[in-house]
Formats: structure tokens, C-alpha cells, sequence
């Protein structure tokens, strides 16, 4: 049996290894530079816009969908903020050095155009699901706007989705970090049982409500807990001043001498930092999409505004400020350092008195974890609704509960590859659909900015 599970886990992270090889990474990072250039970066040109969108300025709710623009940034957000800023952060940091955050900076920056296109299609491509109810994402985009032809892989996305969301890896993470933090190490599988079940019970209070539900609370948390992570790494960057600079330079010298921690090779730093960039702000993976799809407004453009702003907040700044925190505090030197979510906590550990930094690191993560959860979670249900009927979709919704239960007793290791390989898979169909369908959106954002002068 153990060796079964070895092999199974070696299998898996070949899997892995391969989707997130060379050709995903041009087709992320080249057909978002693509995606930049081709809308002669409009977008980058309207954040101000965007954020007025946020506040509500152009809110009617007489708009088809189902939540606020606020929310649905909020809901997306909460899909990409938490342990992929913290513990991918830090893994990225092992494996590929300092420069992997310079190709992380590369995958936000044309993130934000990705977004823009995949986000704006969501809402201008909008389906319904077999209960008659108004859906967004890159399944309904490819089977509204594509045709049949293309169903394989709207299937292919709704599939991959299915395994890419699974919980197994916050609860994982968060149960690791809790009992680091306030336990010293010390839980029981007892103890993982009773935290995984009380994580999983408030996932389920959320996530048996419905869309309307999950952008209440998630517009609630992750703002609140995105002030409260940047205050605690601006304590700890003043308290490091002197170590900001040499943080950048390393940054900067890393990122194409190739002197990985992993191996010393060029292709390690970039994989690093586009797999993580990638997994940290979603941009061309296509779960934004089933946020944003959401969102109440006639307007596809608007949306897509809305949406760009992901990984400006995600990657450029929450991703930098752990990055930075890690470095200045000298947690990544020791040999024999902490990996994960546990480097990150030495990180705060030593950059604030007391060693209080594990428990207020905790206490953010606690609810950015669960707030990813939830969002995963209706992910999850809209993709099961696509494949299987939307009168089916509580089915997915028992073993998603019963697989955050799992993964806060069991190890990650052996469906660690199964998860983060799909979430690669996802990639295929929502870039290739987005590019496919680019200069539709160039036609309708046009259009927009015409009316908005």
C-alpha cells in the first residue's frame, strides 16, 4: 500500500511537472503580453475608472446578474488571497530564489490584461444553466459564443475546475499552520479532526446559501484582512529598512542569472514564478471568471475593469509585501529553513516582538483561508451544475464538505500534484477561448469608452 501511494505521488507530480512545463508558460505569459499589446493597453489606462465602478458609482439594480461589482471583486479576490500569498510565496522563494518574484511581478503585469479579456467574455457571453438560472464563466462563454464544436472544451474546463478547486490544500495548509502557531506542532490527528470539522461547518453555512451569500461574506473579510496583513508587514519593512534595497537587487540579479535554490537553473526561476504567479492571482486559469460571471451589470466591459484590479492587489502588492518580509528578516538563508506556510510564519516570527508573529499571521490566514474555501466551493457547484445539471450540483457540494475534513488530517502530498495540475489544465481552454474571441472584446470595449467620453 505505501508503495502504491509513492508511485501514485511520484505519477502525480510528473503530471504536474509537465502541464506547468514550457508551453503553459507562453501560453499564460505570451498570450497575455499578446492580450496587452493588442488592446493597445486600454486597460491599464482606466484604473481610475475601475475603481470608481467598485465603489458602487455605476451600481443599477435593475442590471441582469446577481451581485454588486464590489462583491464579485471580493469573491474573486477571496479565491486568490490567502495561503497562495503566503505558503506560495514561500515555496516559490524555495525552490526558485529571490528572482522567481520578478517572473511572478511578469505574470501579474499581463495578468492584468488576461483578466480584462476573460472577465469582460464572462458577463458579454452569459448562459443558462438547466434551471433556467443566468451563469457566467468559460464554459458558458465557449458553448454560447463557440458552438458545439467547441463543447469539448467548455467539458474540459468544467472538469479540470472540479479537481483544481478541491479544498484539500487550504485546509491542509491552515490546519499545519494553526498547529504551529498555537499548539507548537503538537495536534493529534484528534485534534486536526476537530479543526477540520469546525472549518468545514462554516464553509457549509456559507456555501449552502448561494452566490448572493458568499459575496456578503467575502466583501466583509478579505478587505478587513488585506489592511490587516499590509500592517503588519509595514511594521515589520520599517523595522527592516536597511533590507529593503539589497531585498530588490536580489530580486532583480536572480531573475535571469538562473541561481535557483532548487537547482541553478533559469527555467527553475521562471517556472517558479509564473506556476505561482499563476496559482496566486488566477489570471488565465478561468475561476475569476465564475466570480466576476456573476456580477450585476449590462455592461461586459465594466466587469472586465472590475476585474483587471485582481492582480494588482493580489500579486503586485500582497505577493510583494510577503516576499519582501521573508527576505529582509533573512528567513530564507538558513539551510535548514522552514518550507511553505511555516517559512512564511519563521519570517513573522523573527520581523515582529515576541514572537507573536505565527499567531497574527494565523489569525489572517484563518479567515482568508476559509473565505478561499467558500469561493471554491460555489466554483466547484457551478462547474458540477454545467456538467451534470444545476438540479444536481448539491451532490458536489457533500464531497467537497467531506474532502475539507480529509485534508486536515491527511497529507497533501499524494493529490498535491492531481490539484495544481489541473489547475494548469484550466489554462488551456480559458486562454485559447479568450484568444480566440479577442477582438470582440476590442469591438465592445470600444464602444464603452465611445459612451463613457
Amino acid at each position: 500500500m505505501d508503495q502504491l501511494a509513492t508511485n501514485l505521488e511520484t505519477a502525480l507530480k510528473a503530471f504536474e511537472a509537465f502541464m506547468w512545463g514550457p508551453a503553459l508558460i507562453v501560453l499564460l505569459v505570451g498570450g497575455g503580453l499578446f492580450l496587452a499589446i493588442y488592446s493597445r493597453f486600454r486597460p491599464y489606462l482606466h484604473f481610475k475608472h475601475a475603481v470608481d465602478i467598485v465603489r458602487g458609482k455605476f451600481d443599477d439594480s435593475d442590471d441582469a446578474g446577481d451581485i454588486p461589482h464590489f462583491q464579485a471583486l471580493s469573491t474573486a479576490l477571496s479565491g486568490t488571497l490567502g495561503l497562495g500569498n503566503v505558503a506560495g510565496v514561500a515555496a516559490a522563494l524555495s525552490a526558485g530564489g529571490p528572482g522567481a518574484i520578478f517572473w511572478m511581478w511578469v505574470t501579474a503585469m499581463v495578468g492584468i490584461a488576461t483578466k480584462f479579456y476573460t472577465c469582460t467574455l464572462a458577463v458579454m457571453y452569459r448562459g443558462r444553466d438547466s434551471k433556467g438560472h443566468l451563469q457566467g464563466g468559460p464554459m458558458y462563454v465557449i458553448r454560447e459564443a463557440l458552438g458545439p464544436h467547441w463543447r469539448p472544451l467548455a467539458v474540459l474546463f468544467a472538469v479540470a475546475a472540479l479537481f483544481g478547486t478541491l479544498p484539500v490544500f487550504q485546509a491542509n495548509q491552515l490546519v499545519q499552520l494553526i498547529g504551529e502557531s498555537a499548539f507548537d506542532g503538537g495536534l493529534t490527528t484528534m485534534h486536526k479532526g476537530i479543526i477540520g470539522s469546525i472549518i468545514m461547518l462554516m464553509v457549509a453555512i456559507v456555501v449552502l446559501g448561494d452566490i448572493r451569500r458568499v459575496g456578503q461574506v467575502t466583501a466583509r473579510f478579505v478587505p478587513a484582512m488585506v489592511v490587516f496583513y499590509f500592517g503588519l508587514c509595514a511594521y515589520i519593512l520599517l523595522s527592516h529598512a536597511d533590507q529593503i534595497l539589497p531585498a530588490f537587487e536580489a530580486i532583480f540579479a536572480n531573475a535571469f542569472s538562473g541561481q535557483s535554490i532548487a537547482g541553478g537553473a533559469l527555467g527553475t526561476v521562471i517556472m517558479q514564478g509564473v506556476s505561482r504567479g499563476a496559482f496566486s492571482n488566477e489570471a488565465g486559469i478561468g475561476t475569476e471568471a465564475l466570480a466576476h460571471g456573476a456580477a450585476k451589470t449590462d455592461e461586459p466591459v465594466r466587469e472586465g475593469l472590475v476585474a483587471m484590479m485582481g492582480p494588482a492587489i493580489d500579486t503586485l502588492l500582497v505577493c510583494t509585501c510577503t516576499a519582501l518580509v521573508i527576505l529582509v528578516t533573512g528567513a530564507l538563508e538558513p539551510v535548514d529553513r522552514a518550507v511553505g506556510v511555516s517559512l512564511t510564519a519563521a519570517a513573522f516570527d523573527t520581523g515582529l516582538p515576541g514572537g507573536s508573529g505565527s499567531v497574527l499571521l494565523l489569525f489572517m490566514v484563518f479567515f482568508l483561508s476559509v473565505s478561499t474555501m467558500i469561493s471554491f466551493g460555489y466554483y466547484g457547484c457551478k462547474c458540477f451544475g454545467f456538467l451534470a445539471g444545476a438540479e444536481r450540483q448539491h451532490w458536489w457540494m457533500w464531497f467537497y464538505f467531506a474532502l475539507i475534513f480529509v485534508g486536515s488530517i491527511a497529507s497533501f502530498k499524494t493529490v498535491s500534484g492531481l490539484v495544481f495540475g489541473m489547475y494548469a489544465v484550466m489554462a488551456i481552454p480559458t486562454m485559447a477561448s479568450t484568444l480566440r474571441l479577442a477582438p470582440r472584446v476590442n469591438a465592445a470595449s470600444r464602444t464603452y469608452f465611445k459612451k463613457l467620453r
